[in-house]
């Protein structure tokens, strides 16, 4: 069976990630429109795939020849997308959902849940093959996280546009709220208090260029006696300083266990230490990232079971950036 699908926004990611897995992966979907804010983009990806350019993703969720939708960029959209899928009873593949508004990922959840279609959000760090064979040593080897560590380093937004963009809600936002999904899939539990620190240069949201929060996962009542994740965004460093952007950059997630230490550099690198001393892995996948996630679509669109973990998984994280905001706002450690 195939799954007819249309295309929403063509993100950063469309030519190394998602075009390879569609081609690769032709036997399960097929590709029936697409739509781009750059009119002669879509006009070229659709020419590709033998698809049809479409005007508005209202127009695209709403023919028949559609099963399902794949938003990848958020561009203007916003929610607007995964909703007209909502009304027209096509599944979901998210890979931009988590740039959304804590008050649209409510509502987003809320018209999921009333309509019955598959959802799934894009969590592309969970798969990666280093955060896999993390997993298995924390099982077997390393024991159970007691510290971890994540923070992400991007060059600062240029501040001329040429294209309608959203409206900033602060600059870190989907980068925190993958960071903060990560680091609960690692731990395997959910937080129970955040703290969070904000720095910006200006007046506006637009101007953050520094956000970072602790999440304990001890039990309300004994703070401090569990794991603690601290994470952290940065977009300090101007564009067209691009060596220093890439100079000595921080391991993607350090993880203190019970009886070891690991680093790891995504999407494949594993750095670990025990009593035996260094471990060196260099981990290959039998697929790529973006083939894995979009078989996980598949069977969650053709399975008869409906799966909901990813759309709480993206709520709950969205929530938890919120409230490390508004911990920073009042100065004060937030119960979850």
């Amino acid at each position: 069976m195939k799954l007819r699908i249309g295309l929403v926004g063509l993100g950063d990611v469309w030519q190394t990630r998602h075009a390879p897995a569609l081609r690769t992966m032709s036997d399960r979907f097929e590709v029936h429109a697409v739509c781009d804010q750059v009119a002669h983009r879509a006009e070229q990806v659709a020419a590709e795939f033998n698809a049809d350019a479409v005007d508005g993703y209202r127009t695209l969720a709403m023919r028949e020849d559609i099963d399902a939708v794949l938003l990848l960029s958020p561009q203007w959209y916003g929610a607007l997308p995964i909703l007209a899928a909502c009304e027209s009873g096509k599944a979901v593949y998210c890979a931009a959902g988590l740039d959304l508004e804590f008050e649209e990922s409510q509502l987003v959840k809320t018209r999921v849940v009333e309509s019955g279609i598959a959802f799934m959000a894009e969590f592309p760090r969970r798969h990666s093959p280093a955060t896999v064979r993390l997993k298995e040593l924390i099982a077997t080897r390393l024991g159970a996280p007691r510290l971890v560590f994540c923070h992400q380093r991007s060059a600062a937004q240029n501040s001329s546009h040429c294209l309608p963009v959203r409206p900033p809600d602060h600059f870190s936002a989907q980068h925190l709220v993958e960071l903060v999904d990560w680091c609960c899939y690692v731990i395997d539990r959910q937080p129970t208090l955040v703290t969070g620190l904000m720095h910006r240069t200006g007046c506006n949201a637009a101007d953050d260029d520094y956000q970072m929060m602790s999440l304990d996962f001890s039990e309300v009542v004994h703070p401090g006696s569990g794991p603690v994740a601290q994470i952290s965004c940065g977009r300090y460093i101007p564009p067209d300083w691009q060596e220093a952007i890439t100079y000595r950059p921080l391991a993607y997630m350090q993880v203190s266990c019970e009886n070891g230490i690991a680093f790891v550099d995504l999407p494949a690198t594993l750095v670990w230490f025990d009593e035996a001393g260094r471990h060196v892995e260099s981990l290959d996948s039998e697929r790529p990232i973006g083939e894995q996630m979009l078989t996980q679509f598949y069977r969650a669109v053709t399975s008869l079971v409906r799966l909901t973990s990813d759309l709480e998984d993206a709520y709950r994280a969205l929530y938890i950036v919120r409230e490390a905001r508004r911990s920073h706002q009042e100065g004060r450690r937030i119960a979850l």
